[in-house]
This record gives structure tokens, C-alpha cells and sequence, in this order.
């Protein structure tokens, strides 16, 4: 049994429907199939890894299961029967738990036969720059959350002492409610499912087995993460109740605005500012990347919007190390807070243009050309 996520595998939300995970199936399905990929051992393996994950996500049991406990919620080995670990037991306590657990509260029998919860998943999102997303990163965040009460183990009892079996349930964590002709198993009101009443409760946690804390995490974050892509933390969510197993932490990724660049999958995009004189003559520019500055040869009689582009000066993928490229954008500025004899310079300069508008300025001579024409029509 794959041990991967299996809303990552398919590349859905945890919260996605069932027509999109379908529909993500058939994508990854048609991509791995063996028959489009023979003899590729590795395409094999990600069809495989991908029908395992539907055949879960798909029937709703089993997806209430998985999202309750995880794999050891889905894995045939845990099932019901003798079970080692924190789910040691058997019986019709645990066959019960296996197909109504999640209806209880997503309730599994600890080692000492109490019944604990799994914590409940935490989402973080995180704020990059577009540098760190990049290049990738270590960075440390505070996550507030429950963790285990180290003053009684996480049991909830006062240091000393230990919970001892519910009377009201035998232990069971739940109570036969009988009417007539109808039986109604619920969880038991006294112990609260757990199976365990603490008399004496810890004076740090109240019992509860778990207090509220920050804790501060070292977030690994790999080269080309771009917003909406998320890094699961197993085990770092909020801790289970009676001692069961932590829920998972999952940090989403938040790529900030860059004052220069702008991202388009793995492409850059950027303005670059030029002055009249660099546009008509034409030079060269010192263009900044993220890996360093370049030098862009601005050809002569340049017009505003002319694009320019450079191969590989783009950004990576976590999906792909193809790197994209960087397109510039050049933008003739038009210059301001000028002298007075600047403006005569230009007066005179525009004066001379004017004896062949036609071979200095093609576009708008055009352009005055099809308004002329188009008020004939009108007035015609």
C-alpha cells in the first residue's frame, strides 16, 4: 500500500468533489496507462499508485476513514481481528469501529483498550518571496496548536495516578440503547467514548490530556513552489485526544508580489523602462534576473512594446528542472520636468521630422491615413 497522500497523488483538495476526483483519475490514467507506456517500469508504478488512491477516495467508507485515521484507516492489515500497536484488540468492539467509527467521532482502541481520537489537521499559510520560492528555503513558523500535556503523558490523569474503566460502559466507550424492537449503539455519555473515566484530573491540562501551546517548525521548501502548492507535515497538526495519534499540518504556499517581476507558471515578465534616445539609436541595457544581471542589446528605431526574450532566465518547477524564460517588455519613457532648452531642441527636432513624415513616422502616418478614410465613409 502506497504510503503517499492519496489527495496528493490524484492532485485534488481534501475537500474535493467526487466528479473532480474522477476526473483527475481518468487524467493520470490516460497519462501511466501500460498500454501507452510499456516496458516503463516507473509509469507502471504511478498507475498503480494512482488506482489504489481512487479505488480509496472514490467509495465514501473508505475516504471517511482514510481522512479520520490515514493509511492505517484504509490498510486491510489493520483490519478487524488481531491488530498490533496502538489499535491492538479484537472483537465486535473493533468491527464496530472499523465501519461506525467515524459516525463516533473517528474513535480507534488505544494500547491500554480505551478508545483515542486522531487530531484534527491544521492548515498554515505561508508567505513567500518569489527569491525563496525560487531557490527554495528552511523557514521556521509558530503554529499555535494542541500538543500532548507533558505534566501527565497525555493521559489526563493526575501524575500518580491512571484513569481507570468506565462503569457505565464496561470500558467500551459505548452504551446499547434498547426500545422495543430497536437496539441503538451510541457512545457513552459518562467516559465520552474513551472508554476511561479519570478521577483525579491532571492540574495542568484539566484532564483533557493536552494543552494549548506555539510551537515553532522548520519548514523545508523546495526549489519552485508557486502559489497553491502545499507541503503536508505529517504529525504536526493538533495532538489526539486520550493519547491518540496527531493530526497533519499542512502549510500552503502564498507567493508574494515582486516589485520587477511578474510570474507566469515557470516564465518571468518584466517592464523595462528605455529613454527616446535608446529607442532610436539603439544600446545596450543591463537587465536584472534572478540568477544575476545580463546585457540586452536594444536594437535601433525600437518601438514601445517590443518584446524581448531570454531563454532559460526563467524560474524552475518542483514538477520540472526545465527552466523558463524571462520576457522583457520594453517601455520608451517620455521625459519629463524638461528646461526650457530642451524644448526648444525638441521643437526644432519635430520641425525636421516633418519635411518626410512618411519615412520617419510610418505608423502614424498610417494610422492618420485610415481616420481620414473613415470619416469620408461617414460623411459620404
Amino acid at each position: 500500500m502506497s504510503k503517499r497522500d492519496y489527495y496528493e497523488i490524484l492532485g485534488v483538495e481534501r475537500n474535493a468533489t467526487e466528479a473532480e476526483i474522477k476526473k483527475a483519475y481518468r487524467r493520470l490514467a490516460m497519462k501511466f496507462h501500460p498500454d501507452r507506456n510499456p516496458d516503463n517500469k516507473e509509469s507502471e508504478e504511478q498507475f498503480k499508485e494512482a488506482k489504489e488512491a481512487y479505488d480509496i477516495l472514490s467509495d465514501a467508507k473508505k475516504r471517511s476513514a482514510y481522512d479520520q485515521f490515514g493509511h492505517a484507516g484504509v490498510d486491510p492489515s489493520m483490519g478487524a481481528g488481531p491488530r498490533a500497536g496502538r489499535y491492538a484488540g479484537g472483537g465486535f468492539g473493533d468491527i464496530f469501529d472499523s465501519v461506525f467509527g467515524d459516525i463516533f467521532g473517528g474513535a480507534a482502541r488505544g494500547s491500554g483498550g480505551e478508545r483515542v481520537y486522531r487530531g484534527a489537521d491544521l492548515r498554515y499559510d505561508l508567505d513567500l518571496s518569489l527569491e525563496d520560492a525560487v531557490a527554495g528555503a528552511n523557514i521556521k513558523i509558530r503554529v499555535p496548536k494542541h500538543i500532548p500535556c507533558t505534566a501527565c503523558d497525555g493521559s489526563g490523569a493526575k501524575r500518580g495516578t491512571s484513569p481507570v474503566v468506565c462503569q457505565t460502559c464496561n470500558g467500551l466507550g459505548q452504551v446499547r440503547m434498547t426500545q422495543g424492537f430497536f437496539s441503538v449503539q451510541q457512545t457513552c455519555p459518562q467516559c465520552r467514548g474513551s472508554g476511561k473515566v479519570v478521577k483525579e484530573p491532571c492540574l495542568t491540562c484539566r484532564g483533557a490530556g493536552r494543552v494549548r501551546d506555539t510551537k515553532t517548525i522548520s519548514v523545508k521548501i523546495p526549489a519552485g513552489v508557486d502559489t497553491g502548492d502545499r507541503i503536508r507535515l505529517t504529525g504536526e497538526g493538533e495532538a489526539g485526544e486520550h493519547g491518540g495519534p496527531p493530526g497533519d499540518l499542512f502549510v500552503h504556499i502564498v507567493v508574494n508580489d515582486h516589485p520587477i517581476f511578474e510570474r507566469e507558471g515557470t516564465h518571468l515578465h518584466c517592464d523595462v523602462p528605455i529613454s527616446f534616445v535608446t529607442a532610436s539609436l539603439g544600446g545596450e541595457m543591463e537587465i536584472p534576473t534572478l540568477g544575476g544581471k545580463v546585457k540586452l542589446k536594444i536594437p535601433p528605431e525600437t518601438q514601445s512594446g517590443k518584446m524581448f526574450r531570454l531563454r532559460g532566465k526563467g524560474v524552475g518547477s518542483v514538477r520540472t528542472s526545465t527552466k523558463g524564460d524571462l520576457f522583457c517588455r520594453v517601455v520608451v519613457e517620455t521625459p519629463v520636468n524638461l528646461t526650457r532648452k530642451q524644448k526648444d531642441l525638441l521643437l526644432e527636432f519635430d520641425k525636421s521630422m516633418q519635411d518626410d513624415a512618411n519615412k520617419h513616422s510610418p505608423r502614424a502616418t498610417s494610422w492618420l491615413d485610415g481616420v481620414k478614410k473613415f470619416f469620408d465613409r461617414m460623411t459620404s
